[in-house]
């Protein structure tokens, strides 16, 4: 087996190192200037679905520590930075109207990111939905997706000059198989037709809002999607399975322009994809510059005969309904260790899988790492300069995964990026503030935020690439 922590970490100097966050999980300021919920102020201020009743409500105050933030990022030498933008705090009530304390607040965000020699990365859409459109009928309704499209239209307008990449959507395999399947996310409906219907609408978003960006930014900015790649592993038959309704539900008519046979025989039981228009398809087919890769961890799964106790441990807090619909015969096993603190496995080679298959299907497709991180218990050391996290474990993942990065890219992966998950210790949704994913520590009673060896870590391979 490879020990990734050997390989030789030597990224050419336009390879970006740098790390990411998303709006309702560090901004706080929930209630502030003019800002509106989302369906994950609803959700998480509905009892029993977030752990401790945890809220977004403050987060890590990155509203009000905005310039600490960027001095922050400045200091650890980050060469990009991947943010998303709040809808209900840009058009408040799902509205038409720009909120000018709103987009004033992304505009300092991304001066203050130029001004310190930081790209910005901006993601349009990070799974909080303003709850108007949620009450009108949320994903699963097609009048959703046109009024994404008219939001990035109106966003890009004022941001699109200065943002160097525009990600459409952010990992919509959770937004409709989470939010409207299992029930695990907001707004925590669980229904597989309502998911599958949500998966094609967040496609035809992202179709229609493409041409959107490319009409309004002045800045000729690389366009992107950002997609969770499942790595399947056991079972040939059931792993094709799980791919077809996890990536190829998605990379199929963004990059093909097509559903493939296969995913509408998993799911004919559940729906007849009746909300597929005349159009459509050649419509959510769009020219990306870049697609965003976010991976964690690996799958195991057999298909099940139907006789004794199904196991269903897919890594997700499932809570209610089923995240996979049309798979009732697909089986997700305990994997092999070790694990991190959110009992995900820790396979660096499933990522160096990943990626060599992603160049194999697609390879004309430039790709970006735009989320791997760990989330580990962090223990904070008092020492004469200051409190100190050593966390080696954090540390020694990302060593392992950029080792397989490089790899692939030594085998002809045209990789152009690595964003780290997260800055920022954060809301981590349904898990609140009980799992820290950050390279900088947070403490959510004072706001301090103390630099974690791993961050150290990140630091020294981008002054190393560029040495």
């Amino acid at each position: 087996m490879t020990d990734y922590r050997n390989v030789p970490l030597t990224f050419p100097r336009e390879f970006l190192i740098g790390s990411a966050t998303a709006s309702y999980q560090v901004e706080g300021a929930a209630h502030e200037d003019g800002r509106t919920p989302s369906i994950w102020d609803t959700f998480s201020h509905t009892p029993g679905r977030v752990w401790n009743g945890d809220t977004g409500d403050v987060a890590c105050d990155h509203y009000h520590r905005l310039e600490e933030d960027l001095d922050l990022m400045a200091r650890l030498g980050l060469e990009a930075y991947r943010f998303s933008i709040s809808w209900s705090r840009v058009l408040p009530g799902a509205g038409s109207a720009v909120n000018p304390a709103g987009i004033d607040f992304y505009s300092r965000l991304v001066d203050g990111l130029r001004a310190r020699g930081i790209r910005p990365i901006a993601t349009l859409y990070h799974w909080d939905l303003p709850q108007e459109l949620e009450d009108a009928g949320g994903w699963p309704h097609r009048d959703t997706a046109y009024r994404f499209a008219e939001y990035a239209a109106r966003t890009v307008e004022h941001l699109g000059d200065r943002v160097d990449t525009w990600s459409t959507l952010n990992e919509p395999w959770c937004t409709a198989y989470l939010g409207y399947g299992s029930g695990a996310h907001a707004p925590g409906r669980t229904n597989g037709a309502d998911a599958l219907a949500a998966v094609h609408h967040l496609n035809l978003a992202h179709g229609l809002a493409v041409p959107e960006i490319r009409r309004e930014a002045t800045n000729d900015p690389d366009l992107s999607v950002t997609l969770n790649f499942h790595v399947p592993r056991g079972e040939e038959e059931a792993g094709s399975r799980v791919d077809a309704l996890a990536n190829r539900a998605f990379t199929g008519p963004m990059l093909r322009g097509r559903y493939d046979d296969d995913l509408q025989e998993i799911t004919r039981g559940v729906t007849d994809w009746s909300f597929v228009r005349d159009g459509d398809l050649e419509q959510i087919r769009q020219d990306i510059d870049v697609l965003g890769v976010n991976y964690y961890s690996t799958v195991t799964v057999r298909s099940w005969d139907g006789t004794g106790e199904k196991v269903t441990n897919d890594g997700h807090k499932n809570v209610g309904g089923s995240p996979w619909p049309g798979l009732d015969d697909v089986e997700f096993l305990e994997q092999e260790g070790p694990y991190t603190d959110m009992g995900w496995n820790i396979a660096p080679d499933g990522l160096e899988e990943l990626l060599l298959s992603l160049k194999e299907q697609f390879p004309e497709q430039p790709l970006m790492i735009t989320e791997n991180g760990a989330a580990f218990a962090d223990t904070v050391t008092e020492t004469e300069e200051g409190p100190r996290v050593h966390d080696a474990e954090r540390t020694d993942y990302l060593a392992r995964h950029f080792g397989a990065a490089k790899r692939a890219m030594d085998q002809g992966v045209d990789l152009r990026g690595y964003l780290v998950w997260s800055l920022l210790d954060n809301f981590e949704w349904g898990y609140g503030y009980s799992k820290r994913f950050g390279i900088v520590r947070v403490d959510y009673a004072t706001g301090e935020r103390t630099v974690k060896d791993s961050a150290r870590w990140v630091a020294d391979a981008i002054a190393a690439k560029n040495g």
